[in-house]
This record gives structure tokens, sequence and C-alpha cells, in this order.
């Protein structure tokens, strides 16, 4: 699965919004959210954190590290992890991060130098992340001591908000689910999503590898396909209510307001580089 996301052809198209790029170069997104505190969606990048208003010129905040698994949890408090910028003195795999004013500053919570989290969920006031290099789901109520449950092949989970041990996750082989807490995981079956997002009990949302966005309606036992994120192979999925939704593709960062029946560009992505 994770090599079938470098490659795909683009036979989509979108709105165009009032938003100026000016120019920044985005090669790979990784995680997307909007801060309560402003309304501004903000991009987590292979180059940094970019924040996109809803008119003007996008702009970088803080450094320009490579973040992977990205989550908003409340204004101006995100989480992370990553990679540091070059030059850094921090660690290599940045464990959970956490910034509290909207991305400029950061701050290594937990497992500093030993986990790379590709995805990173937040729900039920606890944290779940899918630990890359060593392929296994941990869990954390106060975001510094862990619970290593399933080992399992990954690219993204998702967290029922009404059922705390209910999660799916995306496999080569379809959606794997768990019923405790991520502790074991089913095989995979159905449906082919690369990334998943859960924002009401009613509305899973999911992206497949040719950009088709698809909800379940019933935690994922189902299936129907609601329209097309434009801009090639899935990047990235975020689902803020039955509504809204954020997805970001190899050539750009789209947005719906009507559920994915259409899309408005947010910001360009200029190539598929990263990882």
């Amino acid at each position: 699965m994770l090599a079938a996301c470098s490659s795909s052809s683009d036979t989509s198209s979108a709105t165009k919004s009032e938003h100026d790029s000016d120019g920044l170069a985005v090669s790979h997104v990784h995680g997307l959210g909007i801060d309560p505190a402003d309304g501004r969606l903000y991009v987590a990048t292979h180059e940094g954190v970019i924040a996109v208003p809803q008119k003007g010129k996008a702009t970088h905040v803080g450094d320009t590290a490579d973040y992977m698994g990205f989550t908003v949890i409340g204004p101006k408090s995100f989480l992370g992890s990553g990679h540091p910028a070059e030059g850094s003195d921090d660690h290599g795999n940045r464990g959970l991060i956490q910034s509290t004013d909207s991305g400029k500053t950061w701050k290594t919570l937990s497992l500093g130098g030993t986990t790379d989290f590709h995805s990173l969920k937040y729900a039920h006031d606890t944290v779940y992340g899918y630990d890359s290099a060593r392929g296994v789901l941990r869990v954390s109520a106060d975001r510094t001591s862990w619970d290593t449950r399933a080992r399992l092949a990954a690219l993204d989970i998702a967290v029922s908000p009404k059922d705390p041990d209910l999660l799916r996750a995306t496999t080569e082989d379809g959606v794997a689910t768990s019923t405790d807490g991520g502790r074991r995981f089913g095989a995979g079956s159905g449906q082919v999503p690369a990334f998943l997002s859960w924002p009401v009990a009613d509305a899973l949302y999911g992206v497949d590898l040719a950009g088709g966005l698809h909800r379940s309606s019933d935690g994922g036992a189902t299936w129907k396909k609601v329209g097309t994120v434009p801009g090639g192979q899935p990047q990235a999925l975020t689902a803020l209510d039955g509504g809204h939704v954020l997805a970001a593709t190899q050539h750009g960062v789209y947005e719906s307001l009507d559920g994915g029946r259409t899309f408005t560009e947010r910001l360009p992505v200029f190539s598929g580089g990263g990882h």
C-alpha cells in the first residue's frame, strides 16, 4: 500500500479558492486540521507546518521539520510526530510532540528518540498512535506513559467517537477491526482505503488510492462512494464533522463543505516527494 501511494494519474478538478500560496514549496502532506482559535487550516508537511487562511497568503509557522502524525486537539493545541529540521539537535524520531501556540513551537512529551508516529488520533481524552518504526499501536491517556497494543502493518487508524474500544485500521488487505481498544485486530477485508477519519458516529470517511471518497454510516460495515478528491493519490484525510472534509493528494490540499460531493483547492502541492 505504501508503494502504491507514490504514483497516480489525475482526472479530477476542483474549484480554486482565493487563497494565495505565494510560492510555498510543499512536496508531501502528512496531516490536516483546523484550529478553533483562528479558524485557519493547518497543514503538516515534509517541510514544516503551514497555516492557510480563507483568504490571503499561506505562511510557514515555526520550523521546517518533517511533521508526520498530526492532529489538532483544541484551540492552539496540536499533537505531532516526525523528524527534526536539518541541522537540529533534536531526536531523529521525535516521539510525541505538542504545540500550544498553533505550531510555532513544539515540545517533546514522550518517546523522543525511539518512536515515529505516522498516524495520530485523539479521542476519549486519549492518544492513539501508530508507531511506524515498530509496526505497533500505542495508546496513552496522559501523553507520557504508553500501552503497547497490537502489532500490524497499517497506514492509518480511526477510533470510534462513541466507543473507545472500537478501532479501524487500513491494511493492504482492507479495513481491519479491533473491538478491544487495539489490543487485537482481525484480518483486513472489503474496501482498501488509504486513510480514515471518524468525526461522528454515523460518518466514517475513507479515501482510496485513486482519490475516491467513501462514507460509512455503520462504522465501516458498509461503504458508499460520495465523491472524488482531485489531484491524484491521497496523502492525508481529516473530517471535522459529517459534512466538512479536508483531504490532501499529490497535487493539492482540498476542502469540502458538502460531505465530499464538491471540493475547493486550499493549497497546491508541487511534487510527490517526501515519505
